[in-house]
């Protein structure tokens, strides 16, 4: 009967889960678009003597979304690469102990930087910090940040339950 009830709670949590890591994928695809639309639009434009403003501060800001935003995805389908040689010489025991470690420790470490990351945000938010050309607040980047290390860290620890099945299969 608890496995039962734990096994919907994990279900329901994973679907949750996956929403949300399927929006953020949808935004990290929609930044790389943006970055080729303002790439190519800064280069045709200097042919004819006049340039996008800011597009260096566009593009860094899009680049750290896109990345944040797509690691989640690349996490849930066990995408990361991984060193296999010394792994695949423990036994299936060693290995699963070796695996539960290592989630573990990465859910605390990604857990500690999510939270480091949005006490990082409130600083440049009091600060007043702002991008270098187009003078666009940044301190909503580091809350990106920090929200896509927790939504790794929750889907590390999915991965820590459930070892052996994948949360979004490819």
């Amino acid at each position: 009967m608890q496995d039962n009830i734990l096994d919907k709670i994990l279900d329901i949590y994973s679907k949750v889960v996956r929403c949300v890591i399927f929006a953020l994928l949808f935004i990290s695809g929609l930044s790389v678009i943006a970055m080729i639309i303002i790439t190519c639009g800064d280069v045709v434009l200097r042919r004819f003597g006049v340039s996008v403003t800011g597009a260096y501060d566009i593009v860094k800001i899009l680049s750290t979304v896109t990345l944040a935003c797509a690691l989640p995805y690349t996490t849930a389908v066990k995408g990361h690469v991984a060193i296999e040689f010394f792994f695949n010489k423990l036994g299936k025991k060693s290995r699963l102990v070796v695996d539960s470690l290592m989630r573990a420790i990465s859910t605390a470490l990604f857990a500690f930087l999510g939270y480091r990351s949005f006490m990082y945000g409130a600083q440049l938010y009091n600060k007043g910090e702002v991008s270098q050309t187009l003078q666009l607040p940044v301190f909503w980047i580091a809350y990106m940040i920090g929200f896509c290390c927790f939504i790794m860290a929750m889907v590390i620890f999915y991965n820590l339950v459930r070892p052996y099945k994948e949360m979004i299969k490819l």
